[in-house]
């Protein structure tokens, strides 16, 4: 081997180009420039593209139908339910002293949907429920081939998804039904929604302490988990049907705690009720 006249062995040009190359691929790294580690990961779709057309039903309107009309189902405005609502962007600022007067006891306002997108109506509708006298609850919407879980789960506790032991404060809930954006299950098993959800109900209870509600209908269900039982003993279930009965829950829960019975009620459309007295509902409050 050539040696120079300072002792040290020559090394070829392309000894030099490979360490500036690593050297480039480290602070390209460091910088989060384009195709390199630092950048979104692989396979991820892209954020909502309308995040203000997608609420609890919206799709489940859309895929299962809207049922034969707005009127309470027979039967269902018995004592031992409690009348709710909940709302999106999409209804704007809610007459919230309308509802009250109607009869109407608490709500679920949308809170966050992926991480990109927060309901600019949210303080009108989370904090004039509740100053109406409401027990109100926030949910999120998820897109779960847009981040993981533990991400969507801590963005919305970031964003208005929190919980706190008032007596007025319903513990989040996860909204999980047909994408808006393309393939029904987000391009994923059944397997992989079943652990997405996993990580989203644990990062939530971690956060808050609670056990959050999951809204979600028979079919999606069926559909995308393969009907799994993994959550009927610990998550409150919250079910879309529009019809006269609840019918056919998921797989696990031997009985619904919310009932969205349908989209098309007065004032702002999604009313649902509660499965038990107002009192059982001030206990899923205070946990």
């Amino acid at each position: 081997m050539p040696v120079l006249r300072s002792g040290f062995p020559h090394r070829p040009a392309r000894s030099l180009a490979t360490a500036a190359g690593a050297l480039l691929a480290v602070l390209s790294l460091l910088l989060g420039l384009p195709g390199t580690a630092g950048a979104a990961a692989p396979g991820r779709a892209p954020e909502p593209t309308h995040p203000g057309q997608d609420w609890a039903g919206s799709q489940i309107a859309a895929h299962e139908g809207r049922g034969a009309g707005a009127a309470a189902p027979a039967g269902a405005a018995l004592a031992g339910s409690v009348e709710g609502v909940d709302v999106s962007s999409h209804n704007g600022n809610v007459a919230w002293s309308t509802l009250w007067n109607s009869g109407v006891r608490f709500a679920y306002v949308k809170a966050t949907e992926s991480t990109s997108y927060t309901n600019p109506y949210f303080a009108q509708q989370y904090n004039g429920s509740y100053t109406a006298g409401l027990i109100r609850g926030s949910y999120h919407f998820a897109t779960p081939n847009t981040s993981s879980g533990a991400a969507q789960a801590n963005y919305f506790v970031d964003h208005g998804g929190g919980w706190s032991r008032d007596g007025k404060t319903l513990p989040g809930a996860l909204d999980m039904e047909y994408n808006p954006y393309g393939s029904t299950c987000y391009g994923l098993s059944a397997a992989g929604l079943v652990n997405w959800m996993k990580d989203w109900f644990a990062t939530y209870k971690a956060r808050t302490g609670r056990d959050a509600v999951v809204y979600t209908s028979t079919s999606w269900w069926k559909q995308c988990t393969g009907n799994s039982s993994a959550f009927g003993a610990v998550n409150p279930l919250w079910v879309p049907r529009y019809g006269s009965s609840v019918g056919e829950l998921p797989a696990g829960w031997g009985f619904h705690t919310i009932w969205q019975y349908t989209s098309t009620g007065p004032t702002v459309g999604d009313h649902n009720h509660f499965n038990g007295a107002y009192d059982r509902l001030q206990a899923l409050a205070n946990g």
